[in-house]
């Protein structure tokens, strides 16, 4: 059956290629997005799709955005470490005050349920652990910090409005459609542009600090079954989405030259550590294969030559018409 759901931050990195999921699956998709760092050519023309631009922020945007729709997946999201610090309470209102708006939005439409991103970033430091979601959280960041409200906040209006909703600790995302403006996972989206343009690559630290690198389709099948399991039974819940292998850096470097089939272009740069950076994280992924079903993941060597692939000249797609919300 052809439904219609609503997608905030749909034309950035992991919206996008979330809308194109929803498209193929034959349902009708609203966008909502202020293109600050998201952009049209990210999405297809044609008569499923209706683009909204619009601030987050704003009640009065989403309620026109969730006039027709049966769910919410809400991308739309402050989430460079730097840029929360260099403007927290801008970053607190679009991160954690536009989702409360949301989420009030989404109940008083009929509890309308939503699936939301949050973030590895909750969980803080654990260098050497292995991150499960009944770990107790402690934040090191702005964003961190936000993301973790937005779940405290969603399990309150479970309680006094059982609004459905999921919230997925999304661990370092890369894939098709990332740019050096993403911070999602930046570094592979900084080395995939130098290669391109034959500069020599700058790691930040002694880049021995991991990641769990999960590629960006399977952040969107997580998304999809998060809202589908909503659907067959409102609850309120969190869940990682990862792979359950840390890498580091200077592994990654490594695991870049194999996909590429060259070797990195000149010696790699290495500057001072950035504040509020995590130096090892690594997520635990029993409760995404029991809630999400999700037992088997993008092997990280077959994502970077999918994300390498993904970087040579496309034939340009048909735009999409964009409404201004004034």
């Amino acid at each position: 059956m052809t439904e219609c759901w609503l997608v905030t931050g749909g034309a950035g990195f992991i919206g996008s290629n979330l809308v194109d999921h929803l498209l193929r699956r034959g349902h009708q998709v609203v966008v909502l997005d202020d293109f600050s760092t998201g952009s049209p050519d990210n999405l297809p023309g044609g008569d499923d799709i209706s683009v909204l631009r619009a601030d987050v922020t704003s009640t009065e945007s989403l309620d026109v955005a969730m006039a027709t729709v049966s769910g919410v997946f809400h991308c739309a999201a402050t989430v460079g470490v730097q840029d929360c610090i260099d403007d927290w309470f801008g970053a607190h209102a679009t991160n954690a005050t536009a989702t409360i708006r949301l989420f009030e939005t989404a109940q008083r439409k009929g509890n309308l349920p939503v699936v939301y991103a949050s973030s590895a970033a909750v969980y803080g430091n654990r260098s050497g652990e292995v991150c499960h979601e009944d770990l107790p959280l402690d934040p090191v960041s702005p964003y961190g910090a936000d993301k973790l409200a937005c779940e405290n906040h969603a399990r309150a209006f479970w309680q006094v409005h059982r609004l459905p909703t999921a919230g997925l600790r999304i661990f370092n995302v890369y894939g098709p459609r990332q740019t050096v403006a993403s911070s999602y996972s930046g570094v592979l989206a900084q080395f995939g542009q130098n290669w391109q343009a034959g500069r020599p690559n700058v790691v930040f630290g002694d880049g021995l600090q991991s990641r769990d690198f999960v590629y960006v389709s399977d952040v969107v099948a997580g998304m999809a079954a998060a809202m589908d399991r909503l659907r067959r039974t409102p609850r309120c819940f969190v869940s990682n989405i990862c792979t359950g292998r840390s890498v580091s850096i200077l592994d990654l470097l490594a695991l870049f030259e194999g996909a590429a089939g060259r070797p990195a272009p000149g010696p790699t740069e290495f500057r001072p550590a950035r504040p509020g950076e995590i130096r090892s994280s690594c997520g635990a992924t029993a409760r995404m294969a029991e809630l999400l079903g999700l037992y088997r993941t993008v092997p990280l060597e077959d994502g970077l030559r999918a994300y390498l692939n993904s970087l040579e000249p496309r034939a340009t797609v048909e735009a999409p018409l964009v409404q201004a919300l004034e």
